[in-house]
């Protein structure tokens, strides 16, 4: 499990999706989530970066994983998500900023076709408002963004949490090219 959010917490940075020590991953394992600590740097990803908490029941030592650490929580206890990837997408973020609706309609054929529309929402990072409206856009989606903060996306793996992503930030990014004709 380690070795793969290794893996894509270095894809993560690659490809510009975050920034080092920005955004978080996790998965599930029963009943309990690895997730990545508080300020962890996702390109180097190791045994201490990551903690495993409860699903169900807050500890006091939770206060060590990600601040979005509830928001990942209320994902797994509330839809079939076996993967979760918090990120800061740059053109995801802007588009979200730019745009006054609630959601942005993908214009490439892969979002289009993928994504549909990719729902904006709105809360506080890490607070119990966010949580909520996360979870609720993710009813019926793979991915969300959070306005002026970044995407959340979920999958029954990790890759599918990246290329969910990835896709966000790819039709954002086409988006805001189009918009600068």
């Amino acid at each position: 499990m380690l070795k793969e959010m290794a893996k894509f917490g270095k894809k993560l940075v690659e490809s510009g999706l975050i920034s080092s020590h920005f955004g978080n991953i996790s998965v599930r394992v029963s009943n309990k989530m690895i997730i990545t600590k508080r300020g962890a740097m996702l390109d180097e990803i190791s045994d201490g970066g990551v903690i495993e908490i409860d699903l169900e029941t807050p500890k006091s030592f939770d206060m060590k994983a990600s601040i979005e650490a509830i928001v990942h929580r209320e994902i797994y206890r509330s839809t079939s998500a076996l993967a979760v990837i918090h990120a800061h997408p740059p053109y995801a973020v802007a588009e979200s900023l730019m745009v006054k609706g609630k959601s942005i309609k993908p214009m490439d054929c892969e979002g289009l076709y993928f994504l549909h529309e990719i729902p904006i929402v709105e809360g506080e990072a890490g607070s119990k408002q966010l949580a909520e409206c996360v979870v609720g856009a993710l009813q019926d989606r793979k991915g969300v963004i959070v306005r002026g903060h970044g995407t959340f996306a979920i999958g029954k793996t990790l890759e599918e949490a990246y290329i969910v992503t990835s896709m966000i930030e790819h039709s954002c990014k086409v988006k805001y090219l189009c918009s600068m004709r």
